[in-house]
């Protein structure tokens, strides 16, 4: 076993090594320059079809003026509409969900009340959960939907999943359950064209075609403790700092198509039929975009997405990101903001489950503060969260990693939420997570010993391989 083990660690590095070599990414330069800015009104869904150019307009002007002077809304939403086919859509209810107890208490409720389906697309998945009103297990509670004529649908990655027991996934498929394995590690077991390296990280749960979840939160046991204030106990006993959000409107369907498409892509087994996409009614007044990136340099939309929005901030920006090994085009989007007088600020991992990642993305640690970034390291939690909220009116919660992998080759997807008020919950979450952090100051920064540096540079030039 442990040889079989440690060969397919092996073929998982070669194959690592192979499409990082091969991958790359757009330049985000190139892209704004294709759509300049204009007077042009964005495209909007409504539940109704698409608003008048006089009605998204107004909608963009509107929220404009209610935070202090930015045009950071109409020159994003013009890139953003040049390269992606997922419209900005109205009339939605988004619910910010802080770590994971309260993730998974939502999730829980809405997967009792499902009648129609149940969509989960997520990189781990453990049967450790359970319902705290009910007492079941996820697997439980899912087959229990099943038995009840509630179809249920799950897409899991193959690598995030490696250590969960074949006889999980076979206990579901034989109550009824559609399983799908997105790359499997066994090429034996692979449709259509084996890419390894490839993971499907996004997180996504979509619950009758009208709720819809995803962020950062795997399905696993480490999200199941609360954040405490005592001293920083063992890693394994540290709790997980994550962020979700739970969405209600006309984006839901916007999920849906990218759960749909990633299982036609994965040639998994013809689904029932079912009502995946039922008529939409407003649920509340937000304006959503739903970012996916897929196979392809130019549909890494996400990465498109953050240095879009990095490069047209004007008064604020405050990153929380646990992997933090960004590219050249993020750190300089990032240090022409604050040059210009932005204020930037980024929370990063004090303890990281992988220590080479954290030391890469100290290697850029010096030049951003250089540039009057200001960065934080997070304390007493493990760091897992992906968020950022731009000029107190435009926020993003998803499963992006700020490095080459999740950029270049994963399966990812970002919520983008347009609102004041959301972004007033974002910036408040933000300001609760400094006053746990310590600040990074530049002066002591430069006072590292030497072999610090060396094992950042090092760390640096495997950072396309982490």
């Amino acid at each position: 076993m442990k040889i079989v083990k440690s060969s397919l660690l092996f073929l998982l590095f070669l194959s690592t090594v192979s499409l990082s070599g091969c991958a790359s990414l757009p330049n985000v330069s190139e892209k704004i320059q294709e759509a300049p800015v204009s007077r042009k009104s964005p495209q909007i869904l409504s539940a109704k079809g698409l608003l008048s150019s006089k009605q998204s307009q107004a909608l963009v002007e509107r929220l404009q003026r209610s935070v202090d002077p930015t045009d950071m809304l109409q020159r994003y939403l013009a890139v953003i509409e040049s390269v992606s086919e997922s419209p900005l859509t109205k009339g939605n209810k988004a619910t910010l969900l802080v770590d994971g107890p309260a993730t998974f208490t939502a999730m829980f409720k809405a997967i009792r009340q499902a009648t129609d389906h149940i969509n989960l697309e997520t990189f781990i998945i453990e049967d450790i959960l359970a319902d705290e009103e009910t007492g079941l297990k996820l697997a439980d509670l899912l087959l229990q939907k099943q038995a009840a004529g509630v179809q249920v649908n799950l897409l899991y990655d193959s690598r995030g999943s490696y250590n969960t027991p074949a006889a999980f996934f076979q206990r579901l498929r034989d109550g009824g359950i559609q399983v799908a394995e997105f790359n499997p590690l066994n090429p034996v077991k692979a449709r259509g064209k084996w890419r390894l390296a490839k993971s499907d990280h996004r997180k996504i749960l979509i619950v009758d075609g009208r709720i819809a979840f995803t962020g950062g939160i795997n399905i696993s046991q480490v999200y199941s403790s609360r954040l405490s204030g005592g001293r920083e106990p063992d890693q394994t006993q540290i709790p997980w700092r994550d962020t979700d959000v739970q969405i209600e409107g006309p984006a839901v369907a916007e999920f849906q198509k990218l759960f749909l498409d990633t299982w036609q892509r994965q040639q998994g087994a013809k689904l029932p039929e079912r009502n995946y996409f039922p008529p939409l009614k407003d649920a509340g007044t937000t304006l959503v975009g739903v970012i996916g990136s897929s196979p392809g340099e130019a549909n890494r939309l996400t990465f498109i997405l953050y240095v879009s929005a990095i490069t047209f901030a004007e008064n604020s920006l405050y990153m929380t990101n646990a992997y933090f090994v960004p590219d050249h085009q993020i750190v300089e989007a990032l240090t022409d903001a604050a040059q210009r007088g932005v204020a930037v600020k980024i929370i990063l991992s004090g303890t990281s489950d992988s220590s080479l990642v954290q030391y890469a993305g100290q290697y850029f640690y010096s030049d951003l503060l250089k540039s009057g970034v200001r960065l934080y390291r997070r304390n007493q939690v493990l760091l897992h969260a992906k968020t950022l909220v731009i000029d107190g009116v435009w926020a993003t919660i998803g499963s992006t990693n700020m490095d080459f992998l999740s950029f270049s080759i994963n399966d990812e997807v970002n919520a983008v939420i347009l609102s004041r008020e959301f972004a007033l919950e974002m910036e408040k979450m933000f300001a609760a997570d400094l006053a746990e952090s310590s600040e990074i100051l530049r002066e002591e920064w430069e006072k590292r010993p030497l072999l610090f540096k060396i094992r950042e540079l090092l760390a640096h030039l495997l950072s396309r391989w982490l």
